[in-house]
């Protein structure tokens, strides 16, 4: 029991200082040590036997394992972005679009642009890198409230696209090891899901934006912010969108044979279109880079500290007491299998690392049970990009700390609502559909 309160505890508190804006690497491995202390784990290697759980060990193991699988893609995403911003391709590409579809629809091209990305197969933390600068610039020429900005960048990449039939993301693409399916497994019912998470997730994302826009809330500029010369000559906007289709192309080429490794191909060879294409337009292609690269350490360290939280989260015996209570829920085995999921997805703060400590355990015992493979291989791919999106979550503090400069109290709100409530809602109407037989 002291354990498990420990475990839970341990979340809440970190839920809290994330919220009330402590440094996650600070919060993240005291509410770690905290629950490791409440669970009897050893604090140090030296006082356990070679290869023993211990504190020390478990979080800097995933700490600096989560630093070196995805460094170089955050540098790379990073560095592309402010590429894409110092040249003015950003810009270009975003009124061009305001153009075309009208201010007031600001949001919904950032939205558009996440997905076009993400179902490509570009990572999540690229994407929010990468599109940035461009939702910076709509929302400015829109008069929009920038806190919106993050749950902007969410919602186009979290919810219908990440988890939908045919996405290349990783939490598409797991369940297959486990279930034996494909990566359209339960297309039917994973496109009606889509369907209405795009349409009540960016209702909502508008109402919101209205409400705050009724009330007198306006986009407010910062020291920080690159000003944006109206008399400053822009590359073309067909020609600024080369590099994204680039980034695109390439990792649907390389994407089966390198995995993850192709972003960083493929991110490079948006790095060198960019240069390539608009090299007459930049401002300081030296200083972007190094901005860029700045960036990337800020976001990836804030990451991988809340990465390290759950490789203590994992290695207690609480843990393991809550997955099996999770995995032993009575009723459907696809409402067992998408709440499962999405609890220790939120514990882990990890989508991926909920399928992949969940499947192992759900998969065999279900299937045994005669339940649809694809259904359930849908249900809890959707339920993973639930509550994986709670405060403390990586993606969470990098998008709206490191990329776009907010504080959680501002911006978490409406990305909370769009990334964890509207996945959750997808992942019932997934179970009803599938419960019904569609």
């Amino acid at each position: 029991m002291l354990g498990m309160i420990g475990l839970f505890g341990g979340l809440a508190i970190l839920i809290f200082l994330t919220m009330k804006g402590m440094n996650l690497l600070i919060a993240a491995p005291i509410t770690a040590l905290f629950i490791a202390i409440m669970n009897g784990i050893p604090l140090f290697p030296q006082l356990v036997e070679e290869g023993a759980v211990n504190f020390l060990t478990n979080y800097m193991g995933g700490f600096t394992g989560f630093i070196a699988s995805w460094y170089l893609m955050f540098l790379t995403g990073a560095i592309f972005g402010k590429v894409m911003e110092d040249s003015g391709a950003a810009d270009s590409i975003s009124q061009w679009i305001v153009s075309k579809i009208g201010m007031k629809r600001a949001a919904l091209a950032v939205v558009i642009a996440c997905a076009v990305l993400t179902y490509g197969g570009v990572s999540l933390f690229v994407v929010a890198f990468s599109v940035y600068p461009m939702a910076l610039s709509l929302f400015k020429q829109a008069d929009l409230p920038r806190r919106f900005i993050p749950a902007a960048l969410a919602f186009g990449s979290t919810t219908f696209t990440m988890t939908s039939a045919g996405s290349p993301e990783i939490q598409n693409w797991i369940p297959i090891e486990f279930l034996g399916t494909t990566p359209y497994a339960g297309g039917q019912v994973s496109l009606f899901v889509a369907i209405f998470m795009f349409v009540f997730g960016y209702w909502w994302l508008k109402r919101m934006i209205s409400k705050a826009v009724a009330k007198g809330e306006k986009f407010v500029a910062r020291d920080t912010d690159k000003e944006v010369d109206m008399q400053r000559a822009l590359p073309n906007p067909f020609l600024s969108m080369i590099p994204l289709v680039v980034v695109l192309g390439i990792t649907l080429v390389f994407h089966n044979l390198l995995g993850t490794s192709a972003l960083i191909i493929s991110l490079s060879g948006g790095i060198l279109a960019t240069f390539l294409l608009n090299k007459k337009y930049f401002q300081n292609f030296g200083h972007a880079v190094g901005e860029g690269a700045m960036g990337a350490v800020i976001a990836i360290a804030n990451t991988a500290a809340v990465v390290g939280f759950g490789g203590v989260v994992k290695a207690t015996p609480a843990f393991e007491v809550a997955v099996n209570v999770m995995t032993d829920i009575p009723g459907s085995p696809l409402i067992g299998g998408a709440l499962a999921v999405a609890v220790i997805a939120g514990l882990t703060g990890s989508s991926s690392g909920g399928q992949a400590i969940a499947l192992p355990l759900l998969a065999p015992h279900y299937l045994d049970l005669g339940v649809d493979a694809d259904a359930l291989h849908r249900t809890v791919a959707i339920s993973s990009g639930s509550l994986d999106s709670l405060p403390q979550g990586g993606y969470v503090v990098t998008t709206i700390r490191s990329i776009a400069g907010e504080t959680h109290k501002d911006a978490y709100p409406a990305f909370g609502a769009l990334s964890v409530v509207v996945p959750l809602l997808g992942a019932v109407l997934a179970v009803i559909l599938f419960s019904i037989g569609l």
